[in-house]
């Protein structure tokens, strides 16, 4: 039988901890459709269009940037 201060059990431990779904990989599904309804509903308001289309597809390759770097970061340890 295993002892509680036994490293394998403690690592499952913490595996079972994570039940719930990785929001920050399911954020694409809001931000995806998001992009051609502000192409489609701001159709006759191109300035406000143009930049509010160039903010979230920032915003989408800055967070696409963060899971990138925080995925290597977690292989390099």
């Amino acid at each position: 039988m295993a002892t509680p201060s036994d490293p394998s059990n403690q690592e499952a431990v913490v595996r079972r901890k994570n039940n719930g779904p990785p929001f920050k990989f399911l954020f694409p599904l809001v931000y995806a459709p998001v992009l051609p309804l502000i192409r489609i509903g701001l159709r006759h308001r191109p300035v406000l269009r143009d930049r509010l289309f160039t903010a979230v597809l920032a915003g989408a390759f800055a967070h696409g940037f963060y899971l990138v770097t925080d995925l290597y970061d977690i292989e390099s340890k």
